[in-house]
C-alpha cells in the first residue's frame, strides 16, 4: 500500500538538491550566499524581521531608512521559514491530527503504546546526551549551545521511513512501529517548537485571534451548515458552502491565525496548526505514504493535494535557504547533535521501548525482537529537515547555529549506521 518512494521524490528531491546548492554556493561565494539569504523584498510594519536588527547583521547602508513606518523588514529567508514553512507543518499536522482523531488512526489504542514510550525515549536520550556531553566540556560551551537541546530529538519521516524500509523490507512490523514512533516524534517536535522556541517577546493576547478564527470558522463553515442540513437528505447549505466558498473561509482564517502567532512570539510556521483541526476531514485514513489518500476527497485531503507542488518548490527553497554551512564552522556544537541524534536516539528508544514491551507488559509487535529497537534507533537518528529548522530557531545566527545546522546534515550517516546495524543484530528483511 506505501508507496515510500514517490513521497520522498515529491517532498525531499527538491529539499536534498536545495541543500546541495546551499553548502556548494556558501563554501565557494560566502558573502554572495547569506546576501541572498537574508535579501530584503518589503520594507514595512506589519511582518518580518526587526528593521534593527535586519539591518545591524545584514543591510549594511541601510541604516538611514529606520524611520516612520519601516520597522520591520520581509527577507528572502522570513518569507520561506517564517510564512511559507507554516504549509510544510500544516501537512505534518494534518497526518498527526487523523492519527489522533480517527477511530483507525495510528496513533490510538494499545497498539501505539509501545510506538509511543519509545517515542519518549527517543527524545529524552538524545537531550541527555547533547547537554550531558556539553556540561563535560566546561561551563563556556554549555552556555553557548545548551538552548539547542531540541535540535536531536528530530526524526525526519521520509528519510527515516525510506532507510527503514530498506533495512527491514516493507512487510517488518518494524517498519510500521518507525512510522507510528515518527508520527508522534512529529507531534511531540511541534509542541516543543510552541513552547521552548518563540519567535520574539511573548504576547500571548494575540492567540485570541487564532483562537477566534478557528472557532469561527469551524462555526460558520462546518458546524452551522450541517446544524441547518439537518433532516434535509439534500444538503443544501452544506453543498453550497462546499462547492461555492470551499477553501475560502478557512483561508481568511489560516491567515488571520498566522499573524495571531506572529504577533504572540510564538514561532508564526506554527500559526496554522489551530486551523487544521476545524477542516471536515475523512472517517478514515490509509496512513501517510499511502497511494489511497488521493482518492479521499473530503476537504482536509483536498488541501493536502493542492499544497503538494508548493510544498516541494517550499522545501527546495528550505534547504538552499538554511542548509548553506560553510565547512570551517564545523565545531562543539556539530558534533553535541551528531552524538545526541546517533547515540541518545538509539539508546533511549532502546530503553524506554523495553520498558513498555516488557515490565509494563505492553509488548511488541507479532514479528519484533527486543534488539530491532537498537536499529529502529539508528534509522530515527536522522534528524535533517526538523532539525535543520530547531537549528535555526534555537541559535542566533552565527557560529553555534552553522555548527549546529552541520551536525543535521551529517546525521545522514545515520543511515549508514543502521545499515549496518540491521547486519550486526541479524535482521531479517520481509518484503510481502
Amino acid at each position: 500500500m506505501y508507496r515510500v518512494w514517490n513521497f520522498v521524490t515529491n517532498y525531499s528531491l527538491l529539499l536534498i538538491i536545495g541543500a546541495v546548492i546551499a553548502l556548494i554556493w556558501a563554501n565557494t561565494d560566502p558573502q554572495a550566499y547569506h546576501h541572498f539569504v537574508e535579501h530584503p523584498l518589503w520594507f514595512n510594519d506589519l511582518i518580518g524581521v526587526d528593521f534593527s536588527y535586519w539591518a545591524k547583521s545584514y543591510g549594511a547602508g541601510y541604516e538611514a531608512y529606520e524611520v516612520g513606518d519601516i520597522t520591520r523588514v520581509l527577507s528572502l529567508h522570513y518569507l520561506v521559514n517564517d510564512v511559507l514553512m507554516a504549509l510544510f507543518f500544516a501537512i505534518a499536522a494534518k497526518e498527526v491530527w487523523e492519527a489522533v482523531i480517527l477511530k483507525n488512526g495510528a496513533l490510538r489504542g494499545k497498539k501505539a503504546a509501545t510506538p509511543l514510550f519509545a517515542t519518549a525515549g527517543g527524545m529524552f536520550g538524545p537531550i541527555a546526551v547533547y547537554l550531558g556531553l556539553a556540561y563535560f566540556m566546561g561551563s563556556d560551551t554549555y552556555n553557548a549551545v545548551a538552548n539547542g537541546w531540541a535540535i536531536p530529538t528530530a526524526t525526519d519521516i521520509a528519510f527515516s521511513y525510506l532507510v527503514g524500509r530498506l533495512v527491514f523490507g516493507a512487510g517488518h512490523p518494524a517498519v510500521r512501529f518507525l512510522l507510528l514512533l515518527a508520527i508522534a516524534d512529529d507531534a511531540a517536535g511541534l509542541v516543543i517548537l510552541a513552547i521552548f522556541y518563540p519567535s520574539g517577546d511573548l504576547a500571548p493576547e494575540w492567540l485570541l485571534l487564532s483562537f477566534v478564527a478557528a472557532v469561527g470558522v469551524f462555526l460558520l463553515a462546518n458546524w452551522l451548515p450541517r446544524k441547518l442540513d439537518r433532516g434535509n437528505q439534500d444538503r443544501p447549505v452544506s453543498t453550497f458552502v462546499r462547492r461555492k466558498l470551499h477553501f475560502v473561509p478557512y483561508l481568511i482564517a489560516a491567515c488571520l491565525s498566522w499573524y495571531g502567532f506572529a504577533q504572540s512570539g510564538l514561532h508564526p510556521a506554527l500559526g496554522l496548526l489551530p486551523i487544521v483541526p476545524t477542516i471536515p476531514h475523512a472517517d478514515r485514513a490509509f496512513g501517510i505514504f499511502s497511494e489511497a489518500e488521493q482518492y479521499l476527497t473530503d476537504l482536509l485531503n483536498q488541501f493536502e493535494h493542492a499544497l503538494k507542488h508548493p510544498v516541494e518548490i517550499i522545501l527546495f527553497f528550505f534547504g538552499l535557504l538554511n542548509a548553506g554551512v560553510e565547512f570551517s564552522s564545523i565545531g562543539d556544537a556539530t558534533w553535541l547533535v551528531l552524538a545526541g541524534l546517533m547515540i541518545g536516539k538509539p539508546f533511549g528508544i532502546l530503553l524506554f521501548g523495553w520498558v513498555a514491551a516488557r515490565p509494563l507488559g505492553l509488548g511488541l509487535p507479532k514479528g519484533m525482537r527486543i534488539v530491532d529497537l537498537v536499529v529502529i534507533g539508528c534509522v530515527a537518528a536522522i534528524g535533517f529537515t526538523v532539525s535543520l529548522f530547531v537549528a535555526s530557531v534555537a541559535f542566533e545566527t552565527g557560529p553555534v547555529q552553522e555548527a549546529a545546522k552541520m551536525g543535521a546534515l551529517f546525521s545522514f550517516a545515520a543511515a549508514g549506521v543502521s545499515i549496518m546495524a540491521g547486519k550486526l543484530f541479524r535482521v531479517v528483511k520481509q518484503n510481502g
